[in-house]
């Protein structure tokens, strides 16, 4: 899935700011989609271009402008083609993962360092998404319970395998 067609996405829930989208992406996708405005802002023009979406300007005082952006229906009808492929893919970025390949490079208390320190961000990550669920998931879409449902799941799962194995890297 390309930032094109998660912004589409987003777009079809609600209009939105390029400002707005990067703190969705920070939120709801932030676990396994990321985006900054480096790349939200050329989608956001490229769609422009392509008639997928259409954009107001609201004058604001002492600032530039607010570029909101609202799909259009050509916008829908792709994301809707797009949702409808049937074998997205599935992309696992991990910088962690990548330190790790190269375990035999390093000391065993930086290798010690880094598992720890995984093994923390894991546990803080746990915990939000399970005060997300607490606090709104019961009024999400399938879909999303299911998303929040499934990256729980993931990282339990990494936080005990790494566990389970961090004595192969020591």
């Amino acid at each position: 899935m390309d930032i094109k067609t998660v912004c589409l996405g987003m777009l079809s829930e609600q209009d939105a700011s390029g400002y707005d989208l990067k703190k969705q992406f920070e939120s709801s996708f932030r676990y396994f989609f990321s985006a900054g405005y480096g790349s939200i802002y050329p989608a956001l023009s490229d769609l422009l271009k392509q008639r997928m979406v259409q954009c107001d300007e609201i004058p604001q005082a002492g600032r530039p402008n607010k570029k909101v952006y609202r799909i259009t229906d050509d916008g829908r009808q792709h994301l809707l083609s797009m949702l409808g492929k049937p074998n997205p893919n599935h992309k696992v970025r991990s910088g962690f993962l990548v330190t790790v390949f190269f375990a035999h490079l390093m000391s065993k208390e930086q290798i010690d360092l880094i598992i720890s320190n995984q093994l923390k961000t894991f546990e803080d990550q746990l915990a939000e998404l399970e005060e997300t669920e607490r606090a709104c998931a019961e009024n999400w879409p399938h879909g999303k319970r299911f998303t929040l449902g499934c990256g729980q799941v993931v990282l339990r799962a990494a936080k005990e395998y790494i566990e389970e194995n961090r004595h192969t890297l020591i």
